[in-house]
């Protein structure tokens, strides 16, 4: 393993909790999975974004903190940690969501509670085109998600890839995913597993399974 700390990323039904439990019991790691059931805000957000958008975003911040925070302190002795999400997943939601003076507000809280946190040596980007993502929220059958529009989609795909260009503490690896699934197919896993283990010079990589 060339990492000790992997974070999955990409839009809402792309395959990050699936891929970072396989990950994690490929190599014996710790599994950490986003604890988003616990936010009573979503399902309000989702009905009512512009009334709901600081308390879902402040409430998210404040899960994903505490969690991350338990979990540098626990388990020191496993071979990695794989997390179905990355610190900076609360930046980029806010971004699409948030007034420009409330994202202000929401920037200077996230570096002041997630400076000290460990950042994750790679974040694996998931990348499926928009119709397929749709169709996957549609099957997993999520009654809030339901109602979560394209252009919505696309524009924390962009958001996503803003945020991704410009990290410099974390190397990238965008996979775009085409029509494999990591979930059925083994050859598409274990081409996934070669991508994240290749030695690169560059901090950002682009690849296609």
């Amino acid at each position: 393993m060339r990492y000790s700390y992997i974070a999955i990323e990409g839009l809402i039904g792309a395959g990050k909790t699936t891929l970072a439990r396989r990950l994690a019991e490929r190599w014996n790691g710790r599994l950490v999975l986003e604890e988003f059931d616990d936010n009573p805000f979503l399902p309000r957000f989702y009905e009512q974004p512009e009334r709901y958008a600081f308390s879902v975003e402040l409430s998210f911040l404040a899960q994903r903190y505490h969690q991350l925070k338990r979990v540098t302190e626990q388990d020191l002795f496993a071979n990695c940690t794989v997390a179905d999400y990355s610190l900076g997943k609360s930046l980029v939601f806010a971004s699409a969501t948030l007034v420009s003076d409330e994202y202000a507000l929401f920037s200077d809280l996230y570096r002041i509670m997630y400076g000290d946190l460990p950042q994750p040596e790679l974040i694996v980007y998931l990348h499926l085109d928009l119709e397929r993502v749709r169709e996957r929220i549609r099957k997993r059958g999520r009654s809030y998600e339901q109602q979560i529009g394209a252009e919505y989609l696309l524009k924390l795909q962009e958001h996503y890839m803003d945020h991704l260009q410009k990290s410099a503490r974390t190397k990238v690896l965008v996979v775009d995913l085409a029509d494999q699934d990591l979930l059925h197919d083994p050859t598409a896993f274990d081409r996934l597993l070669d991508l994240i283990d290749a030695p690169s010079t560059s901090d950002h990589r682009v690849a296609t399974l």
